[in-house]
């Protein structure tokens, strides 16, 4: 049985989801020190992470988020405070995505006015 367990659903799609994920694997392997590796597949992909003392896996999908951990003893006293990291990890990148899906596609530039010359 997972000690830690976070759900997210999302609207961003497969290929967006994979973004959030990695940057999300980014993040972990900076700032805990974590060793990851992602599976793709056809319909979802594994994200996986371990580090000492901690197992755990992050199912991508098109629209959710499923990520499980388990603690070794000597990190179960901090699980809240662990937990608490993760969900701001996953928050963040989701939120730079899901903003990044919501403002609208730049406009192509306006060619620039020809300069006639007088004579």
């Amino acid at each position: 049985m997972a000690d830690l367990n976070l759900h997210r659903d999302h609207t961003l799609g497969l290929a967006r989801a994979r973004k959030v994920a990695l940057k999300w694997a980014e993040d972990v392997e900076e700032k805990l020190d974590m060793e990851c590796t992602i599976i793709e597949g056809d319909d979802e992909d594994v994200l996986e992470f371990r580090r000492s003392g901690v197992d755990g896996r992050m199912v991508v999908a098109a629209t959710f988020f499923d990520l499980e951990a388990k603690l070794g003893f000597l990190l179960k006293p901090f699980v809240g405070q662990i937990e608490a990291e993760v969900r701001k990890q996953l928050d963040e990148a989701l939120a730079k995505e899901l903003a990044k899906a919501a403002r609208p596609a730049a406009k192509p530039a306006k060619p620039a006015a020809k300069a006639t010359r007088k004579k």
